[in-house]
C-alpha cells in the first residue's frame, strides 16, 4: 500500500506542477493571445475545412486528431493548400535530406537562433541532441559563438547559415566546402532546410506563437 500512496502523491505533485505551469503561462500571455493556441490564432478544425482541406487534414493528421495544435501544425491548417504542398517539402527535408538527420537538425537550430524562433529552438534543440549532435555545437550555436575546434560538417552547416542570413550571401569558398562535403545537392538542401523553416519562424511571429510549458529548452537571449 505504501507503494501506492508514493505513486498517487507523486502523480498528483505531477498533475498540480502540470496545471500550475499552465496557469503561469497563460497569465503571462499578452492580451491578444489566446490560451488555447497560445497564439493569436483560432483553432484550426477539421469541421471548418472545405472537402480538399478535409481530405489533407486526414492525410497529415489523421482524421480524428482533434489537437491541441501549435506552431505550424496550428497555423498551416489555416492555409490548408498551403499545409497541403508544405507537408510534402517538409517531410522530406526534415527526414531524408541527403545530409543526414543530425545536420539536418543542426541546420534548423541555425536558422531558429538567426531569426530568434523559440519555438523552433524548443521543438528541435532535443532532437538534435537525441540524433547524436554534441551539446557542444548546440552551445555554439544558441551562444553565437565561432566555430573553432567543430568537426567540419559542423562548422560548415553554422557558417553557411550565418553568412545567409547576416550578410545576405554565401562566399564562393563556403558553397565549394559544402560541394566537397555534401554533392551539390547536400549543398542545395542546406538552403532549402533552412528556407523551410524560415518560412514557419516568419509566421510564429506573426502570430506570436507562444511555447507549451512542457517543452523546456530555450535560446539564451543575445544582446
Amino acid at each position: 500500500m505504501t507503494g501506492i500512496k508514493e505513486t498517487f502523491t507523486l502523480s498528483l505533485s505531477a498533475i498540480l506542477l502540470t496545471i500550475a505551469m499552465t496557469a503561469t503561462a497563460q497569465d503571462s500571455l499578452p492580451p491578444d493571445v489566446r490560451a488555447d493556441t497560445l497564439s493569436r490564432l483560432t483553432p484550426a478544425k477539421r469541421e471548418d475545412l472545405d472537402e480538399y482541406g478535409k481530405s489533407v487534414w486526414d492525410r497529415v493528421l489523421g482524421p480524428d486528431n482533434t489537437g491541441p495544435f501549435y506552431g505550424p501544425t496550428g497555423f498551416y491548417f489555416h492555409m490548408p493548400r498551403v499545409a497541403d504542398g508544405m507537408d510534402l517539402i517538409n517531410n522530406y527535408l526534415r527526414y531524408e535530406s541527403v545530409i543526414g538527420r543530425g545536420l539536418i537538425e543542426v541546420a534548423i537550430c541555425v536558422l531558429a537562433r538567426e531569426f530568434d524562433s523559440q519555438y523552433e529552438w524548443a521543438s528541435h534543440a532535443p532532437i538534435a541532441l537525441d540524433e547524436g549532435v554534441p551539446q557542444e555545437v548546440i552551445d555554439v550555436i544558441a551562444w553565437n559563438r565561432p566555430v573553432d575546434g567543430l568537426a567540419p560538417e559542423y562548422s560548415l552547416v553554422i557558417r553557411y547559415g550565418r553568412e545567409i542570413f547576416n550578410d545576405h550571401k554565401l562566399s564562393a569558398e563556403t558553397w565549394a566546402e559544402a560541394v566537397s562535403l555534401f554533392g551539390q545537392q547536400g549543398a542545395l538542401e542546406i538552403g532549402a532546410i533552412m528556407a523551410d523553416y524560415a518560412m514557419a519562424a516568419v509566421i510564429l511571429h506573426a502570430v506570436d506563437q507562444h511555447i507549451p510549458p512542457e517543452r523546456t529548452a530555450r535560446m539564451p537571449v543575445l544582446e
